[in-house]
């Protein structure tokens, strides 16, 4: 993809970052559990009077991983599909609304839905994580970019188990509702950080070959000049 189409594929993630986290907030903040009691996906059931708010901003949010997928560079394809896998993960969630409550095992009842919705969910943070980290520490990215995957990806890393062992071990309740609000914080800051990065246009650099005419050419000229002087004398 041409450096403009990445650059604008940045804006793309960065705008749909911003509209999705300030729907998801505002459903959220309005929902059956308020802005920091329940799942925030309480927010997007069929009783809730934002619940097609709380759909928009997490469709939006699915098009954010989407054209971050798009704007990373061809060197982190490994990044950009878990992105991707993140963005399918994300409408899912959207798509299947969970019961009220969003009940989840081991302590509740949970419906085919309840389940379809959490997993969706679980593998779209598990795999945006995931992508932090490979940009961070095992693909080449600018080192901006590494820096701001690093910070985002150890701050990630620890709470995104927390909300897994919270699941397991407390269900519901205000411990796994406050993790979880900041794994979504950190994740949306990141997306946002990192498409502003990539929608920074720079020059493209030249191929090597492109670089290697120019050095060849004067290699000839010296020795055209060597080999004249050398004649004359």
């Amino acid at each position: 993809m041409p450096d403009t189409a990445r650059a604008v594929a940045g804006w793309v993630a960065a705008g749909c970052v911003l509209l999705g986290a300030v729907a998801v907030t505002v459903a959220v903040g309005a929902g059956p559990g308020g802005p920091w009691r329940g799942y925030v996906s309480e927010a997007g059931v069929d009783d809730s009077a934002f619940a097609p708010t709380y759909r928009m901003g997490v469709f939006a949010l699915a098009a954010a991983l989407l054209a971050l997928a798009a704007a990373l560079p061809v060197t982190l394809r490994l990044a950009a599909g878990l992105l991707l896998a993140g963005a399918a993960g994300t409408v899912v969630s959207g798509a299947v609304t969970c019961s009220a409550g969003c009940p989840l095992p081991p302590f509740e009842a949970a419906t085919p839905a309840d389940l379809v919705h959490a997993g969706a969910s679980i593998v779209a943070a598990g795999v945006t994580v995931l992508a932090m980290l490979v940009v961070g520490f095992l693909r080449p990215a600018t080192p901006v970019l590494r820096r701001v995957a690093r910070v985002a990806g150890v701050m990630a890393l620890p709470v995104a188990g927390a909300v897994a062992l919270g699941l397991l071990t407390v269900g519901r309740g205000d411990l796994v509702a406050g993790l979880e609000r900041v794994l979504l914080v950190v994740c949306a800051g990141w997306g946002l950080c990192t498409g502003l990065l990539l929608a920074r246009h720079r020059p493209a650099v030249p191929a090597p070959d492109d670089r290697a005419v120019p050095r060849a050419r004067e290699h000839v000229e010296r020795d055209e000049q060597v080999t004249a002087s050398t004649t004359s004398g």
